[in-house]
Parts: C-alpha cells; structure tokens; sequence
C-alpha cells in the first residue's frame, strides 16, 4: 500500500521486540510514516541489521523487558537522543509449549514467561510514563493476544500474561488520561510469525521447512473470516492507527483482530 500521509511525522517511538515479527513489521510502517524508531530486542544481530537497512534515525539497543534496567535505559536513549518519547509498544513476548495438565505444569516456565509478558509491559508502562508524563501527552500500546480474550488455546503462562496486558492497559488509561496519555493494546489471532512456528514444531505438528505454511494453513482452517491471511503487516496497520492522531480520542481499548475468531470461538 502506498504511503500517502506520514501519520507519525514528528514522533519518537519505542518497539520493544522489533526486531522481528510484529515488532519489524512495525519498526518498518512506523518509519515509512515518519516516526523516528527505537528498535528493543534482545536479538542484536537481527536488530542491528533492521537499523541499518532503514534511515538514520532508527536506532537499535539490546533490551530484554524482563529487566528494568533495559527497558529503563531504552526510555532514557529516547530522551538523550531525540528530547522526547511519543509512543511506547510494548510487543515484545514469549510463548511456551505446554505438556500435559496443569497437575504437570512447570511452574518455573510460568515465572519466565510473566516475567517478559506481563511484567515487561509493567516495566515499558512505567518508563513510558515517567517521561510523559510530565510532557502531558503520550501513546501506550501493548500487544496482548486471542489468549487474552479466550482460554485454554495456549498455556497457562500465556494465557495468564496476556489477561494481565489486558488489564494492565485498562489501568494504565484510568490512571494516565488526566495527563493526555492514551493506553492501548492490540491483540492477534494467530499468525506464522517465528514464535509461532518455533512452538508448533516444539510441539511436533510442523514439518521441517513448512513452518510458516503449516502455521498459516492451520490458522486459516481455525479462523472464522475466510480467503485472508493474517499477517504481520495486519497488526501493524492496526498499531499504526492506535499511535496516530487519528485515535485521540481512544484509549483503554483491546483491539481485536482476529477476523471475528473470537466472536464464535
């Protein structure tokens, strides 16, 4: 799709996971419409790469949300280099195979993934805050899931986290919209992203080198709007309006985007 108007000219932006997956895909939109990006990932070769292939403005540093201090240190880059943070995403996420009944579930693996999805956004939520605060404006987006919506199709960590970004950003929009800042989240169906086809080969169900195939034929067998394919790029549409003007006047939503899966699921 051509880019007719740069919805986020002028604005500096945070994505934490961007260096793949969803996160790229909105490190990627969010720069093409002006935004000067922060890329937050853990994985430095691939986010490296990502900062160089864009315009100078986009910047990478190694940022694992589960740690305070990272994602305190990426708020401050913000700051230092740019004098200001407009938009904060809170994407960054892990998911786990889980084996067997919850009599079995490791409970070890449920602090790890908290840990990144729900205590991770806590982190992203509060460092966004301490410096929008005081400029009375500001965007949060955190992104959340289907799992979020429904149980029992993912883990028990997953599921739990996902309820917590939730309700995380309905709290953080009650508490921050007398200081003009919105909160916000985005929640996806299933899409082929690498987590998603490191998962299902963890669990057995993909062939080697039909990952992303097998993902996407099983999510288009399960999901309820037909002859679409939900991709990255969807979910960073929908981010994209969720930090534009355009969305003022929005906040403490859950935006759905699941092609109605969650409606009859």
């Amino acid at each position: 799709m051509a880019c007719t108007q740069r919805r986020l000219e002028g604005k500096v932006a945070i994505i934490t996971g961007g260096a793949s997956g969803i996160g790229e895909a909105c490190v990627r939109l969010f720069t093409k419409h002006g935004a000067k990006v922060i890329i937050a990932d853990i994985s430095d070769e691939a986010g490296e790469k990502l900062a160089q292939a864009l315009p100078p403005w986009a910047t990478f540093i190694h940022c694992d949300v589960s740690k305070e201090s990272d994602v305190s240190a990426a708020v401050d880059l913000a700051m230092q280099k740019h004098g200001q943070l407009d938009i904060m995403f809170n994407n960054a996420g892990i998911a786990d195979a889980q084996k067997g009944t919850v009599a079995e579930y490791d409970c070890k693996q449920f602090e790890i993934v908290m840990n990144v999805n729900a205590k991770g956004v806590l982190h992203g939520m509060k460092h966004a805050g301490r410096v929008m605060i005081p400029a009375q404006k500001g965007c949060i987006i955190s992104t959340a899931s289907v799992a979020a919506v429904l149980g029992g199709g993912m883990s028990y960590a997953y599921t739990a986290a996902k309820h917590s970004v939730v309700g995380l950003s309905k709290s953080g929009a009650a508490e921050l919209g007398k200081f003009g800042i919105r909160v916000n989240c985005v929640s996806p169906s299933i899409i082929a992203t690498h987590m998603a086809v490191k998962l299902m080969e963890e669990n057995g169900s993909s062939r080697e080198g039909k990952g992303r195939a097998m993902v996407e034929e099983w999510a288009n067998s399960v999901g309820n709007l037909k002859g679409v394919t939900l991709k990255e790029e969807d979910i960073a549409e929908a981010a994209l309006y969720l930090a534009s003007d355009e969305a003022r006047y929005v906040s403490g939503l859950n935006l759905v985007v699941d092609g109605g899966f969650t409606v009859v699921g």
